[in-house]
């Protein structure tokens, strides 16, 4: 099944970005008549059929809608340091995004080797993962902050901080239940700072462990992405 991504769709009709008409009539070789699915990244699913196979201007006639599509009942926050290796970083939010996760912020910490981030290129990573694994929402991906000011601008009551430094941490499936709103810092290559620990700590931030593996950062955002999306499968 090939998906479309139309995020300003409307009404009953239409016009494909050039990208996806691009795709959809000069490398799918899709014609008049033929069934597309189409989603928005709120949750609209579409079904809609060719009318003008146009390569650059593909229109299509919507013939039905289904709104919240696999909707979740609980939400998901990743806030994450960008790998030196951006390639990394990609593959987490890819992963993620197939997994299931609902706004992801890059995070510029004290250890941060990468102090930048292009946002629209990780946005069409994001976009192809969404669309790959037949998912009607697309996550939130914020610009990049610093911690100091993510930590004094956010309000969730069930805030997590995975490190590996040595100190008493609860396994993140031990704590979390089912349905609950959920955010998880994972620190940058080398770990938080003892001091960005105790800022957390301050802040009603619980201290996490995802394991006793030592975790790259993508992975272990991708585990406690997994993690979550488990305990609410059970």
């Amino acid at each position: 099944m090939n998906i479309f991504f139309t995020p300003d769709i409307q009404g009953n009709q239409y016009i494909l970005s050039e990208t996806e008409s691009k795709h959809c009539i000069r490398v799918l070789r899709k014609t008049k008549g033929e069934l597309l699915t189409l989603v928005d990244g709120k949750g609209g699913w579409y079904e809609a059929v060719i009318s003008d196979p146009n390569p650059k201007r593909c229109t299509v006639d919507v013939q039905k809608k289904l709104a919240d599509f696999e909707k979740r009942d609980y939400y998901l926050h990743i806030a994450i340091a960008p790998t030196k290796n951006n390639d990394r970083l990609e593959w987490f939010l890819e992963k993620a995004t197939e997994i299931g996760v609902d706004e992801i912020t890059p995070l510029l910490c004290e250890h941060s080797e990468r102090k930048q981030v292009k946002v629209e290129r990780l946005e069409k990573v994001i976009v192809s993962a969404m669309k790959q694994s037949l998912k009607a929402y697309l996550p939130k991906l914020n610009n990049l902050v610093t911690f100091d000011s993510f930590l004094c601008n956010v309000n969730v009551s069930r805030k997590f901080i995975a490190h590996c430094e040595e100190s008493e941490k609860i396994h993140l499936f031990n704590t979390v239940k089912a349905k609950e709103s959920v955010l998880i810092l994972i620190g940058p290559e080398g770990d938080f700072s003892p001091a960005e620990i105790q800022k957390a700590a301050e802040k009603g931030y619980t201290q996490i462990s995802l394991g006793e593996s030592r975790l790259r950062t993508e992975t272990a955002g991708v585990v406690a992405t997994q993690i979550i999306n488990l305990i609410n499968e059970v």
